[in-house]
């Protein structure tokens, strides 16, 4: 038997990549409605594939957790890159991390458990770091030179400073408080 190499590794096949996208849908909708109990029959029932297909792309639920939130910070990455091409680059920074607020929102049956495996998971914490700053760093650029914010502010305090807007939801009704702060904080970032 050879061993495998990634010459004779084949491609996943178009339906195994279509099954493994559908899951993702499948779990993130599961978990944001029924937390992280929710059960994996329930994830694979709704994707309409049977549990051993759940079990061939995602062996444990940690494992479908981290790809959910993988897929999740892709999804973000993503809408930083579109949000680059628009005219007005603060209001693209705004919308951004509006988007992160109401995407915390969607998810917060999920929430706690998605902390939990970046958490336990410096590969993944490391991951959506980078990717979550880079996505900052894109947009802030932008607006940076354009003249319209300051210089000062680099985008991993933009990401603690996000961060920090999510942990200080204490009421059921936070979004709209979330938003706001987000609306302030981009306000205060622009150059007087």
């Amino acid at each position: 038997m050879r061993p495998e190499n990634a010459k004779t590794r084949r491609k996943p096949r178009a339906d195994s990549l279509r099954n493994r996208e559908r899951l993702l849908e499948a779990a993130t909708q599961i978990f944001s409605a029924g937390g992280p109990q929710a059960s994996l029959e329930a994830v694979a029932r709704q994707a309409g594939v049977g549990i051993g297909t759940l079990y061939r792309h995602f062996p444990t639920r940690e494992a479908l957790f981290e790809a959910v939130y993988r897929h999740e910070v892709d999804l973000l990455g993503e809408l930083a890159e579109e949000l680059a091409h628009e005219d007005d680059p603060v209001e693209a920074l705004r919308k951004w991390l509006q988007a992160n607020v109401r995407l915390v929102a969607t998810k917060k049956g999920m929430i706690e458990a998605l902390q939990l495996v970046a958490h336990g998971s410096s590969d993944l914490k490391a991951y959506s770091f980078e990717r979550m700053t880079n996505s900052i760093g894109l947009l802030l650029d932008r607006a940076v030179a354009a003249g319209e914010i300051r210089s000062d502010v680099p985008p991993e305090d933009l990401l603690r400073t996000l961060v920090g807007i999510f942990y200080s939801q204490g009421t059921t009704d936070w979004q709209p408080t979330a938003l706001r702060l987000v609306d302030v904080f981009v306000d205060g970032l622009r150059k007087r």
